[in-house]
């Protein structure tokens, strides 16, 4: 099921938190969905929702506007908020089967889809406790359970794996994976590494703006023309080695690395054939080049340079 976000544009008070961005995630589709804190992340979802209206523009969830459908809208949405809204003094069956009928679940379905969760979800052995004997991390997941219940065709997924365990954030990121074969699901997480291991796809947005969208390897191609190098040359000495990586004309910036004689880290134009240059470089000082291994840009790095204005 398609979600499209058309020329969306959400005001506070005269503010823009979200301004005229559209998209289009497609079903079998898991969309990384980042940007820095107030970057307009939480508006977006809450749109798409159908929890606040939007200002100008409009989305659709399979068809459905969130302005004339609402109540469709939301019937066809699984939504695990930042902060996951549970009522603690309630046994986790209790909850789930609340929760279920809450949700629309016909009668004679609820028990097999809480008794589904309970297994998909990893609450067996917790099942008959109380919301509020439970640790963050099941916590995390009663709400993961609470979001798919009424086996929803579109997941909005905010922190999914925010104060799980390294087990369990493996056991979430598969089970996201699982979903996203056969649901749309939009992932906001700040910790990059979950997205590249995750998601199919990336978006991000900065003060309210679209800044970046493709998969990560894509984003890498495009990020700012950018190549990151280790150097390591013998024979000549280091101030001597920096001053005149320094000058070659396609190299940015150099550094050297701690704890590593005469090995440097370069920042180089990767349109300008630096590998080449260096290369030349200690052909003519008579130096010998022992290592060039170029880094792959991270996420990180990404992330940093789109949304640091």
């Amino acid at each position: 099921m398609e979600v499209v976000v058309k020329n969306l544009v959400k005001k506070y008070n005269g503010f823009k938190a979200v301004d005229n961005i559209s998209f289009r995630v497609n079903q079998g589709e898991v969309l990384g969905f980042l940007g820095p804190n107030g970057a307009g992340k939480s508006t977006t979802m809450k749109v798409i929702t159908s929890y606040i209206a939007p200002s100008e523009g409009d989305v659709e969830v399979g068809g459905y506007s969130v302005i004339t459908h609402p109540e469709e809208v939301k019937k066809l949405i699984g939504y695990l908020p930042e902060n996951n809204p549970l009522y603690l003094d309630m046994p986790i069956m209790d909850y789930l089967e609340f929760s279920a009928r809450l949700q629309g679940v016909p009668k004679e379905k609820v028990n097999q889809r809480v008794r589904e969760m309970i297994k998909v979800c990893g609450l067996i052995g917790e099942k008959h406790k109380l919301i509020a004997e439970l640790s963050k991390g099941y916590r995390q997941r009663v709400g993961l359970a609470h979001a798919m219940i009424h086996d929803p065709q579109v997941l909005i997924l905010d922190e999914p794996t925010s104060g799980l365990d390294p087990n369990q954030i493996i056991e979430i990121r598969k089970l996201i994976k699982d979903i996203g074969k056969q649901k749309t699901v939009i992932l906001s997480t700040h910790i990059l590494p979950e997205v590249e291991a995750t998601c199919d796809r990336i978006l991000i947005i900065n003060k309210g703006h679209i800044v970046a969208d493709g998969t990560p390897e894509t984003l890498r191609k495009q990020a700012k023309g950018r190549e990151v190098i280790r150097v390591k040359i013998e024979d000549g000495k280091e101030s001597e080695i920096i001053n005149a990586l320094r000058g070659v004309p396609s190299i940015m910036a150099v550094e050297a690395l701690a704890g590593k004689e005469n090995t440097f880290e370069v920042q180089a134009d990767k349109f300008a054939a630096p590998k080449r240059d260096i290369y030349k470089m200690c052909v003519d000082k008579n130096w010998v080049l022992t290592e060039m291994v170029p880094y792959e840009t991270s996420l990180e790095d990404i992330f940093h340079d789109l949304t640091i204005s």
